[in-house]
């Protein structure tokens, strides 16, 4: 009986050593944040070039690559009058659906124009599935003296009709009466 309480006693005594010499751990999250690890994968950017025009010539190689199909890119021809990137397409369409995302860096080695990439910005907080999906303008580097990005931190007021790995043609849906 005496040997019992002796072990809880000495229990009760590593974890008062432990309480008062460990310093706390708690962090006040919004007003400080931990230190991230230097090779922290978090946002995606699509980057541009000095003049302001895309990166991404819509080539499709980073959506090849992703293991997760998180990464949606239908490009469309570049029209000479109003060039949108240097190469003869650019990416109409460029989404990544963060629920998929593993950040892995995959679209990063793939991609030929380095347009994407990771920062070390983690994600900011979703409240609803359709915040989620991070669309092009989302996604897209400022211009040059242009404001930044505004994530979507409140649900979509006008949400796209229909967000599709492989879009299929408007005669192929299913008719929703």
């Amino acid at each position: 009986m005496f040997e019992a309480i002796w072990n809880i006693l000495k229990g009760l005594g590593v974890t008062l050593r432990v309480f008062t010499t460990v310093p706390n751990q708690t962090v006040s999250y919004p007003e400080k944040q931990r230190d991230l690890p230097p090779r922290f994968r978090g946002v995606h950017k699509l980057r541009r070039y000095a003049d302001g025009l895309e990166r991404c010539v819509g080539c499709e190689l980073c959506a090849a690559a992703c293991p997760a199909y998180a990464i949606t890119v239908i490009p469309a021809e570049n029209d000479p009058d109003c060039r949108v990137s240097p190469g003869e397409r650019y990416a109409q369409r460029y989404e990544i659906d963060y629920l998929r995302c593993i950040f892995c860096g995959e679209c990063e080695r793939a991609c030929p124009v380095d347009a994407i990439v990771l920062t070390p910005q983690p994600l900011p907080p979703f409240i609803s599935r359709r915040q989620t999906v991070m669309t092009k303008q989302d996604l897209l580097e400022p211009t040059p003296g242009g404001d930044p990005p505004a994530f979507h931190l409140h649900p979509w007021e006008n949400p796209p009709d229909r967000i599709d790995r492989w879009p299929l043609p408007q005669e192929q849906l299913p008719s929703t009466r």
